[in-house]
């Protein structure tokens, strides 16, 4: 069975920082593209960063530049968004996804989605 779990939410302040994980199992994530998006309430599920199969393709929301960095550990099967001068703007549920697409930056691209984690950023 697929399956993708968020961690590493909670509850901090601006200008602080956070480090998601995406743990695959079910899957070998080396052979998918990982999205992370988020959500907050009343909105629509948005972009945030990908990482391609190959892990050279990498793109950000232009929000998130500068500030957030996708990377991946194949041998853990993990997918990470480490995420640096967080603002109260990032506050949102934030998933990842997985797909066999080369490149995806919509939420239709992805065939695979965690629960989601709860990043909470106060002023």
């Amino acid at each position: 069975q697929v399956r993708l779990v968020e961690s590493g939410g909670g509850l901090v302040q601006a200008g602080d920082s956070l480090r998601l994980s995406c743990a695959a199992s079910g899957l070998t994530l080396s052979r998918y593209t990982v999205g992370w998006f988020r959500q907050a309430p009343g909105k629509e599920r948005e972009f945030v960063a990908t990482i391609n199969w190959s892990g050279g393709d990498i793109h950000y929301q232009d929000s998130v530049k500068g500030r957030f960095t996708i990377s991946r550990d194949n041998a853990e099967n993990t997918v990470y968004l480490q995420m640096d001068s967080l603002r109260s703007e990032d506050t949102a549920v934030y998933y990842c996804a997985a797909d066999s697409i080369y490149l995806g930056f919509r939420t239709t691209d992805y065939t695979y989605w965690g629960q989601g984690t709860q990043v909470t950023v106060s002023s």
